[in-house]
């Protein structure tokens, strides 16, 4: 592909790629809610990038992306995670302004810059919000984890990573206390009014069934390991 990718075509892609972790598929009704922009463009851009073999979409069940358009969607979510790093362990930026901000910083970023962040903070290998950061072999390692609202009364574990990284998840998720190392305790659950009594770092908390859907949780096996789960999108580097 020798076409140069816009900074839009590359939001795109992460976003399908995003999508598609989370549902299986990614569709246009949630492309359009999630990159802010009118059914129109949507369906534009999928035609557009379907042409150019980067994705893959079926009518009445969404779009995914084929093996040239994970790579780089893979790219490109490297840069914005350990641009995420640099604004949160450098520059000391909010956690939960620092997704935006590296929306902007992930385009204009080069390979190198990109290495040389990651030699700085020493290959971290989660954002700040704890999802995997790509490696640069298009290969991301993520543990075997399990969202909050899926718990029963009882249950403990560890917050590992935040899925939805908006503003106001990550604003509301920090005010009750549920970041990455935070020990979780479900103490209580209701379908019924959709929500979920814990306790994190010995307080107790009301939540809602939707934010706990967000917050991805690791449990202890009954002998004691940790599964890990290994992802490769590409059987090529993806640099």
């Amino acid at each position: 592909m020798t076409e140069e990718l816009t900074s839009q075509t590359e939001e795109f892609l992460e976003t399908i790629y995003r999508l598609q972790e989370r549902d299986g598929v990614a569709r246009t009704s949630e492309l359009v809610k999630m990159l802010h922009v009118v059914p129109g463009t949507v369906t534009n851009t999928v035609e557009r990038l379907e042409k150019r073999g980067l994705i893959r979409h079926t009518a009445y069940r969404g779009v995914k992306l084929t093996d040239e358009g994970k790579v780089i969607a893979l790219r490109v979510l490297r840069r914005h995670r350990l641009s995420e790093r640099l604004l949160s362990d450098v520059l000391k930026m909010e956690w939960n302004q620092i997704h935006e901000a590296a929306c902007q910083l992930e385009h204009g970023v080069t390979e190198e810059v990109v290495r040389n962040i990651e030699k700085h903070l020493e290959q971290p290998t989660t954002c700040p919000h704890g999802n995997p950061i790509p490696t640069i072999d298009g290969e991301i390692f993520e543990e075997t984890t399990v969202p909050l609202s899926t718990l029963n009364p009882g249950t403990e574990g560890t917050v590992k990573r935040i899925t939805d990284e908006s503003p106001k998840t990550l604003e509301n998720a920090a005010k009750i206390g549920l970041k990455p190392g935070v020990h979780v305790k479900v103490v209580k659950k209701s379908t019924r009014k959709g929500t979920l009594t814990i306790q994190a770092d010995g307080s107790s908390q009301k939540i809602t069934l939707k934010v706990a859907a967000v917050i991805h949780i690791k449990t202890e096996l009954k002998n004691g390991s940790v599964r890990q789960e290994v992802k490769e999108w590409s059987p090529k580097k993806a640099n």
